[in-house]
C-alpha cells in the first residue's frame, strides 16, 4: 500500500531515490525536502507547501544583501566616472567622463532593446580593451539587479538596501547617477523574471540561486503526479519527468526552477496553472505530456504543436487549430472538438478518442483556392454519437502511402505482394486510393491493431523503389526496341491487338467494388477522387476484361508446334527449348497475369522467328522479344525458378536463332 504522509511536517526530510509511487503528500509541509531521483508516479501533493526552510531563507537574505552591496559599489564607480564631466579643471577627466557617459548610455539603450548579452557585447567592442573591466562591473550590476529581484520572493527589500548603499558616500552627481544605474539594473532583472525573451538566462540564473536549499524534485519521475493548489516557490524541478503532471492552480510555480522541462516557457507554465488558453497561440509549442484536463482552449492555435502524451480529457477544443499537431499517445477522452481543424494531425492507435463531443470538424486549415471549401466532415448535418471516433479509428488502423509524382501500378502490385509475404502474420488490405491532385496519390492500407506500422511503411517504400527500378528497366528495353517492333508488327497487320497488349501502360490488377456510399461523412463534391478497393486480385484488370491466359497459351502452343522437332532426341532444338520456356512461364506464381500474358506473347514471337531465322526483320523481332523477356523477369527475385530457367534457356534460344 502506498505510504500516507498527508498533513505531516516533512521539512528537510530526504526521500532521495525512493520509490514512492502513489504516495499521499496532500497538505504536507515539504519545505526543504529532497526528492531527487525519486519515483513519484501518481503521487498526491495537492495543497502541499514546498520551498525554503527558515534557515535557508535567512542565508539567502544575507547573500542577497551582499550581492546588492557589490552592485551598489560598482554603481558608485560608474557614477564616479561619469562625474568627471564636471571636473572642469582637467580636460582629460572631462573627456573620460563624456566617454564613460556615452558608453553607459549606448550599453543601456542596446540592453533595453536587444538584451543584456547584446549590450555587454556592444560595450566591450566599443571600449576595445581600454575599459574591458567596465564590462565586468556593469555585468555584475545587472546580475545583482536580477538576484535582487529573484530574492524579492524569498527575501524582502533587497533593492532598497542596494539603492541606499549606492547613494551613500558619493558626491551628489555620482550618487544620483549610481542610484539611476542601480534602478536600471533592477529593471533588467525584473524584466527577465517576468518572462522577457531577451535575457532568459538571467531569469534561469536568478531562480536557480533562489531555489538553493529549497524542495528538490530534480530528476524525479512525477508522471501523473498532482500538485493542484500546492505552493511551489523556491522549488527545483530541473530535469524532472513531468508527463501529465497536474499543476492546476498551483501557487508561485513561476518562481520555481524548471530548467529542461516544458515549464521553461512562461506561456506554457501559465496555461498549465490556469487552464485558460482561449484564443491564444501555442503554435510549435512544446506541450509534450502537458496535463490540460478540463482546460479552455477554445479557438486556440495548436498548429504544429507537440502534444504527444498530453491529456485533454474534458477540455474545450472547439474551433481549435490542430493542424500538423503531433498527437501520438494523446488523450482526448470526452473533449469538445466541434469546429476544430485536424488537417494532417499525427495520431495513431495510442491516441484516445473515446466519447468525443463533436458535431463537425474541418480537414483543411485554409479553403481550397477559389472556394470556401475546408472539407467539412460530415459534408452536411452533424456527427451522430461515436461517428467522430469511428471516422478516425479507420485512420488509426491504416498506413498511408503517399506518392508525390504519380504511381506505377505494376510496381505497386509487386511491392504490395512482397510486403505481404514479408509480414505473413499481418493481414494487409487496400482500403482506398485518393487522387489529391498535382500528381499526389494517397493509398491507405488497412492493418490490424498492434501492427508495426512503421516497419510496414518502411518495407513497402523499399520494395516499391526496387519494383519501380525493375519496371523502368523493362520499359527501357521496350522503348529501345520500339522501332524494331513497328517493323515486325507492320508485317503482322492482322494482329494489331497484340501491339496494344505489348505497348499499353497497363494499370494495377485490382478487384473494384463498385458501390456508392450515401453517408454524411462522404463529400460528393470533394475534389479528390477516392476508389474503394476490396482486394488485390490476379484475375481482373482495370478495363474490366478478364485475361484469358488459356487462349493465349493455346495460341503459343500451336505456333511452337509448327516448328520442326529436333532430329536428335537427346539434344533439344528450338521447338523443345521454347516449349520448356512456355511451361516455366505458365508455372510461375510470382508474375502478375498481364506480365505472364506478355511473356507468352514474346515466346510466340520467338516461335515465329524460328520459322525463318535468317531473315533480317525476323532477327530484329527475336532480339526485341529476348529484351522484353529479360525486362519482365528482372522484377522477380534472383532465386526464383523462372529466373534460373530463363538464364539457361534464353542464351540457347539466341544461338539457335543466330542472334549471337
Amino acid at each position: 500500500m502506498p505510504p500516507d504522509y498527508s498533513g505531516q511536517n516533512l521539512r528537510g526530510r530526504s526521500f532521495k531515490g525512493q520509490n514512492l509511487t502513489g504516495a499521499n503528500f496532500s497538505k504536507a509541509d515539504i519545505r526543504g525536502a529532497n526528492f531527487t531521483n525519486a519515483i513519484l508516479k501518481d503521487a498526491d501533493f495537492t495543497g502541499g507547501k514546498a520551498g525554503l526552510q527558515r534557515r535557508w531563507t535567512i542565508g539567502l537574505l544575507i547573500a542577497s544583501w551582499l550581492i546588492s552591496g557589490i552592485s551598489g559599489f560598482f554603481s558608485i564607480l560608474v557614477g564616479a566616472l561619469v562625474a568627471y564631466i564636471f571636473d572642469i579643471k582637467s580636460t582629460q577627466n572631462v573627456i573620460i567622463g563624456i566617454v564613460s557617459l556615452i558608453l553607459i548610455l549606448v550599453f543601456c539603450i542596446i540592453t533595453i532593446r536587444k538584451g543584456l548579452t547584446a549590450g555587454l557585447g556592444a560595450f566591450a567592442f566599443a571600449v576595445a580593451g581600454a575599459f574591458a573591466g567596465a564590462g565586468a562591473f556593469v555585468g555584475a550590476g545587472a546580475f545583482a539587479g536580477a538576484f535582487a529581484v529573484a530574492g524579492a520572493f524569498a527575501v524582502a527589500g533587497a533593492f532598497a538596501v542596494a539603492g541606499a548603499f549606492a547613494v551613500a558616500g558619493a558626491g551628489a552627481v555620482a550618487g544620483a547617477f549610481a542610484g539611476a544605474f542601480t534602478l536600471f539594473t533592477a529593471y533588467i532583472g525584473w524584466r527577465s523574471l517576468t518572462g522577457d525573451e531577451k535575457d532568459p538566462w538571467i531569469r534561469s540564473f536568478a531562480l536557480a540561486f533562489a531555489a538553493t536549499g529549497g524542495t528538490s524534485f530534480r530528476n524525479a519521475d512525477l508522471t501523473d503526479a498532482d500538485f493542484t493548489g500546492a505552493t511551489l516557490k523556491n522549488t527545483d524541478f530541473k530535469k524532472a519527468n513531468l508527463i501529465r503532471t497536474r499543476f492546476y492552480e498551483a501557487k508561485k510555480l513561476d518562481f520555481a526552477r524548471v530548467d529542461d522541462t516544458i515549464l521553461t516557457k512562461l506561456a506554457i507554465l501559465k496555461l498549465l496553472v490556469t487552464g485558460n488558453g482561449r484564443g491564444k497561440s501555442y503554435a510549435r509549442a512544446n506541450l509534450k505530456g502537458a496535463n490540460l484536463i478540463g482546460a479552455d482552449l477554445k479557438e486556440a492555435n495548436l498548429e504544429n504543436a507537440d502534444i504527444t502524451e498530453a491529456t485533454f480529457q474534458g477540455a474545450c477544443l472547439e474551433r481549435a487549430n490542430l493542424t500538423l499537431a503531433q498527437a501520438v499517445g494523446t488523450n482526448f477522452t470526452s473533449a469538445q472538438m466541434t469546429g476544430a481543424c485536424v488537417e494532417a494531425w499525427n495520431i495513431e492507435s495510442t491516441t484516445k478518442l473515446d466519447n468525443i463531443d463533436c458535431r463537425f470538424i474541418y480537414l483543411l486549415e485554409n479553403p481550397k483556392p477559389g472556394t470556401d471549401d475546408r472539407e467539412r466532415r460530415p459534408s452536411s448535418g452533424e456527427f451522430q454519437p461515436r461517428e467522430f471516433t469511428k471516422l478516425f479509428e479507420e485512420v488509426l488502423n491504416t498506413v498511408d502511402l503517399i506518392f508525390r509524382n504519380g504511381i506505377d501500378w505494376k510496381a505497386f502490385v509487386n511491392a504490395f505482394q512482397t510486403v505481404q509475404n514479408q509480414n505473413e502474420d499481418t493481414e494487409l488490405a487496400l482500403q482506398s486510393i485518393e487522387n489529391k491532385g498535382d500528381g499526389v496519390v494517397v493509398v491507405k492500407v488497412g492493418v490490424p491493431d498492434g501492427a508495426d506500422k512503421e516497419k510496414i511503411h518502411s518495407d513497402f517504400t523499399q520494395s516499391y523503389q526496387l519494383a519501380l527500378q525493375a519496371v523502368e528497366e523493362k520499359y527501357k528495353a521496350q522503348l529501345q526496341a520500339k522501332d524494331e517492333q513497328i517493323v515486325v508488327y507492320r508485317q503482322q497487320s492482322g494482329e494489331m491487338a497484340e501491339i496494344v497488349k505489348l505497348l499499353a501502360n497497363k494499370p494495377i490488377n485490382v478487384q473494384v467494388d463498385n458501390k456508392v456510399e450515401n453517408k454524411n461523412m462522404t463529400n460528393s463534391n470533394d475534389a479528390s477522387r477516392k476508389i474503394e478497393i476490396g482486394s488485390v486480385g490476379r484475375d481482373f484488370n482495370a478495363s474490366g476484361q478478364a485475361l484469358n491466359l488459356g487462349d493465349i497459351s493455346g495460341t503459343v502452343t500451336n505456333t511452337i508446334n509448327e516448328l520442326p522437332a529436333s532430329p536428335e532426341p537427346d539434344k533439344p532444338g528450338i521447338k523443345e527449348l521454347l516449349t520448356q520456356l512456355q511451361a516455366a512461364i505458365e508455372a510461375d506464381t510470382n508474375l502478375a497475369p498481364e506480365d505472364k500474358a506478355e511473356a507468352l506473347e514474346q515466346v510466340k514471337a520467338l516461335a515465329e522467328a524460328g520459322k525463318s531465322p535468317q531473315e533480317g526483320a525476323v532477327q530484329k523481332a527475336a532480339k526485341t522479344a529476348i529484351k522484353i523477356l529479360k525486362g519482365t523477369i528482372s522484377s522477380l527475385p534472383s532465386a526464383t525458378k523462372l529466373v534460373e530457367q530463363c538464364s539457361n534457356l534464353l542464351p540457347l534460344i539466341s544461338n539457335f536463332l543466330g542472334l549471337g
